[in-house]
């Protein structure tokens, strides 16, 4: 695996069968993520970041892939909502959407910058397991909170973007199932929850990036381009998808696959 993909990253010319098969797992494995990301608001970097860690992938270079490619599909997924009317950012006037989705972005400036400081400064190991850790309980989280309603409160929005950042610099996933999920916590309700989410996940991420480049020198985007070559045609699928699906049973579906996930990601982890 670790050579077929250093055969892709030179961009040789003859690819092996190996790097061809690395590069078509990558690719459908963004454009899945992508889909259950755009349509529920949740399961990108959460799905895909632990996926290629266990395959071998270097954590940092994911986390960084992961990001770059977040922050394009998730600025095209906030507009496509919009465009499908799942969610309102303007309406004569800014409304309560988009002020929802720039708190999370403001709030998730800070919580971003500190997840980039400690993540590069930490054993992979320690990093590994963090990422196996959160997930199993995000899956946990989406399958505990799935009928609950709350009212709403900015205080709430402003804690929740704080704190999904900070999962989201630390392991490039974790924001969606925390946000989408958290908004119902904090009083948002309906489908604009997920084209929030995508919009302020695309802002946090640029900041999350702008981070990792003055820390490290520089960014690793090798992988970059493959994830938004699966990825950006699955954002507009699942816009239009959002109002034709159901819904809730996705969001279990998304729930149980990603405490699996993390559950054997951690148990992996712990036994190397």
């Amino acid at each position: 695996m670790g050579a077929a993909w250093r055969t892709v990253q030179k961009g040789a010319r003859d690819l092996t069968d190996a790097a061809i098969v690395v590069c078509i797992a990558v690719v459908v494995a963004a454009f899945v993520a992508e889909f259950a990301d755009s349509a529920l608001g949740m399961g990108y970097g959460t799905i895909l970041a632990p996926v290629l860690i266990m395959l071998g992938f270097d954590p940092i270079r994911v986390v960084q892939g992961v990001l770059a490619s977040e922050l394009v599909t998730g600025l095209l997924a906030g507009a496509s909502h919009h465009a499908f009317g799942n969610v309102r950012f303007w309406n004569r006037g800014s409304t309560r959407a988009l002020r929802v989705a720039a708190l999370l972005a403001g709030a998730g400036a800070f919580g971003t910058v500190a997840a980039v400081l400690i993540a590069v400064s930490i054993p992979k190991m320690w990093l590994k397991l963090y990422i196996a850790t959160l997930v199993l309980g995000i899956g946990a989280t989406i399958l505990t909170t799935m009928r609950k309603s709350f009212r709403f409160s900015w205080a709430k929005v402003g804690i929740l973007g704080l704190v999904a950042s900070f999962n989201k610099g630390m392991s490039g996933g974790g924001y969606g199932p925390l946000v989408t999920g958290g908004q119902f916590l904090a009083g948002v309700e309906g489908k604009g929850t997920v084209g929030i989410t995508s919009l302020a996940e695309g802002a946090t991420c640029a900041v999350a990036l702008a981070t990792f480049a003055l820390t490290r020198g520089g960014l690793d985007l090798s992988l970059a381009l493959w994830f938004l070559a699966g990825a950006v045609p699955a954002v507009p699928l699942a816009a239009w998808a959002v109002g034709k699906i159901d819904a809730r049973r996705m969001r279990l579906v998304v729930g149980v696959a990603t405490a699996i996930l993390g559950a054997t990601m951690l148990v992996q982890t712990l036994l190397k």
